[in-house]
């Protein structure tokens, strides 16, 4: 895993991600399906690693004996690139009772997950280099998988005075965000997008109009009208992605536009991107499988922002993740405590976990009934640093091994044997998906294997 040059007019690279220090493996995986979409490899191999990379793909039953290697019998397994989330919630620091590095990177392991890129709306925001400097040694002593950290646009995230950027950069941002609130402001946004020529990085935007969101709790819909609850438009969030695009255009920035739901959104998306605008955009499991009907239960679970939205706004993204319009997958996994989410719907937290379930969930809802193929998820699942500058994982010898290794018929209940993250509101709990990720090998190290998934050694 290496993070490339991501600036622009010569602006300086970035740190490598952190993680704490582990051995490397040695592994030896017999007779697994290995698929990665870019280097066009589909076959049954057996996995080779030594000593952190990958060694060799060989020829079914025919690797080398290695003493003291892990072996591991891959028939009827998948072994896949690892995945890389641009978008995840691990509450450091000053909300480690929701999640902190520990078990937010074991959740993302558990996941299938080799490296992340965690937001900066914390407490306190990482909006210096001193707090930024504090988290990545924690990722040191803590962290199982690779982390960047992005730092904060606007001071104290209140949209008004722009952070010292170049000076992140160098302390090691990954990239900039004000993630949970929008920039409300365009020439603030304007402002940024010129420091970033100089500072480097992306800058990755949520994009919201708190005026036209105003009180809303869900979208704005048929439903939200049965149950009486006020609605978020599509536009509030169109709109901005209008104004941020087009200013992106006329600086020559680059931005990277978050949780995509709407319809409205994909068309900004694609008439930007048509124009020239160096932009890139996510979508989440929970929009691309889940619509709005599932707040009738009222269950807080299903409460996000944005909102579960329309089958038609469902329809567009999983059109736009086909089409390359959409780049990558995030879960923007985002976890709260149990108080904060056992409550009325209109009063409950907004947010879901989502590490964990990604893979099954969009597995399950897409893959398996056809909408999508399995290359084309993966293909989407591992991209999701680039935007950042991370280039996504390979299954090709002389690579570091970021592998990982699914069950892709295995039938699971979401919470049944409890979760990795310290919190538990993910709004596929209680149903049975299908595809597991039995181990996972991040950056040259087994980061997490299930307790029932035993290796046997070699020698």
């Amino acid at each position: 895993m290496s993070v490339t040059e991501n600036g622009s007019g010569g602006a300086p690279e970035a740190p490598s991600l952190t993680s704490r220090p582990a051995p490397a493996t040695t592994l030896i995986v017999r007779g697994a399906r290995l698929l990665d979409p870019r280097t066009g490899l589909d076959a049954t191999r057996d996995l080779v690693v030594r000593n952190g990379e990958i060694a060799e793909l060989a020829e079914p039953g025919s690797a080398p004996e290695i003493d003291g290697a892990e072996v591991v019998d891959g028939s009827g397994l998948l072994g896949v690139p690892a995945f890389v989330d641009p978008h995840v919630h691990f509450r450091v620091p000053g909300q480690e009772h929701k999640e902190d590095l520990e078990t937010g990177t074991r959740s993302a392991a558990a996941g299938g997950y080799c490296a992340v890129v965690a937001m900066a709306n914390t407490s306190p925001p990482i909006d210096s280099a001193a707090v930024l400097g504090s988290v990545r040694k924690r990722a040191e002593r803590e962290a199982s998988i690779p982390v960047g950290f992005v730092a904060n646009v606007t001071r104290g995230m209140e949209g008004e005075e722009l952070t010292e950027m170049a000076e992140l950069w160098e302390a090691g941002a990954i990239g900039f965000s004000d993630d949970g609130l929008p920039i409300a402001n365009a020439r603030v946004l304007r402002r940024a997008l010129q420091y970033q020529r100089l500072a480097g990085g992306v800058i990755a935007l949520h994009e919201e109009d708190r005026d036209l969101s105003g009180e809303g709790v869900m979208h704005e819909g048929e439903v939200s009208a049965v149950l009486g609850m006020a609605g978020v438009p599509p536009v509030s969030e169109s709109t901005m992605i209008a104004r941020d695009c087009s200013l992106a255009l006329y600086e020559g920035g680059r931005v990277h536009v978050q949780h995509l739901s709407a319809r409205s959104s994909v068309e900004e998306l694609a008439r930007a991107k048509a124009a020239g605008a160096q932009v890139t955009c996510e979508a989440s499991p929970h929009h691309l499988t889940l619509t709005d009907e599932a707040v009738r239960s009222l269950d807080a679970r299903f409460k996000m922002n944005p909102p579960l939205r329309s089958e038609d706004d469902r329809q567009a993204l999983i059109d736009g993740l086909r089409d390359g319009t959409i780049d990558c997958v995030a879960t923007d996994h985002a976890p709260h405590s149990e108080e904060e989410k056992e409550v009325p719907f209109e009063e409950a937290a907004m947010g879901v976990t989502g590490l964990e379930t990604a893979f099954a969930a969009l597995h399950t809802d897409l893959v398996l009934p056809g909408v999508l193929t399995l290359e084309l998820l993966i293909e989407r699942m591992t991209c999701g640093g680039e935007p950042f500058g991370i280039e996504a994982p390979r299954i090709e010898p002389g690579a570091t091994a970021n592998v990982a290794l699914i069950d892709p018929g295995l039938k699971w209940n979401v919470g049944e044997e409890g979760y990795e993250s310290r919190s538990h509101n993910s709004c596929f709990g209680g149903r049975e998906l299908t595809g597991r990720v039995l181990m996972t090998v991040a950056d040259g190290r087994v980061a997490f294997r299930q307790r029932t998934f035993a290796l046997g050694v070699a020698g």
